[in-house]
């Protein structure tokens, strides 16, 4: 008999504890600061004994890269919006998405790009962190095999991309910043850089 076909995934007691401990680690991050964030306030805040994390995430250590990855992961679909009209205007929405996702999660944010520098990133954190900048590696490309940007290292040209969104994001995550619509300048600024390697 062939065998019958698999039905819907049922999520296990254990996904939804693991998914309970991530939403209050970030929940507790987003509030209250990395400083608040140990095993024990997030088994609290999960509603779990604290044995519950170590036996998922190891140490806080994990649960720390267990944080990294998701944010990554979240950050990779904010740069990586449907299909648009043109390439190079895909593009720009994932570079306004990835500004949306750093100041909604100001606190991921900094653990993400500062904290975790000072750990050892498993081979799982540094895969992940990697995809996301080859996704905007793949949305460059696009734009310029379309002719909306001047062929060049696609490499080269994403590093600078991401440089000048990411200083643009922290300095304002950080308050430094004197625009007085701060959406509206950064979307001039990401104008102003792409007509900048335009053809």
């Amino acid at each position: 008999m062939p065998p019958s076909p698999q039905g819907p995934r049922v999520r296990t007691p254990s996904l939804d504890v693991t998914d309970s401990l991530i939403e209050a680690a970030l929940s507790i991050l987003e509030h209250e600061g990395i400083a608040a964030l140990t095993v024990r306030s997030v088994a609290s805040k999960a509603g779990v004994a604290p044995m519950g994390v170590y036996s998922r995430f190891g140490s806080k250590d994990g649960l720390l890269q267990a944080l990294f990855v998701h944010g990554f992961e979240t950050l990779e679909r904010a740069i990586n919006p449907p299909p648009a009209d043109t390439p190079v205007r895909r593009l720009a929405e994932g570079c306004i998405g990835y500004r949306h996702f750093a100041i909604e999660n100001p606190q991921l944010y900094h653990l993400m790009f500062e904290q975790m520098m000072l750990l050892e990133l498993s081979p799982e954190a540094q895969s992940t962190a990697k995809r996301t900048f080859e996704v905007l590696v793949e949305r460059v490309q696009a734009a310029m095999s379309a002719g909306d940007l001047t062929t060049a290292s696609a490499t080269e040209v994403a590093q600078q991309i991401w440089s000048a969104i990411h200083g643009s994001v922290s300095l304002e995550i950080a308050g430094v910043h004197f625009a007085q619509d701060r959406a509206a300048n950064y979307s001039a600024m990401l104008a102003a850089l792409l007509r900048g390697l335009s053809p």
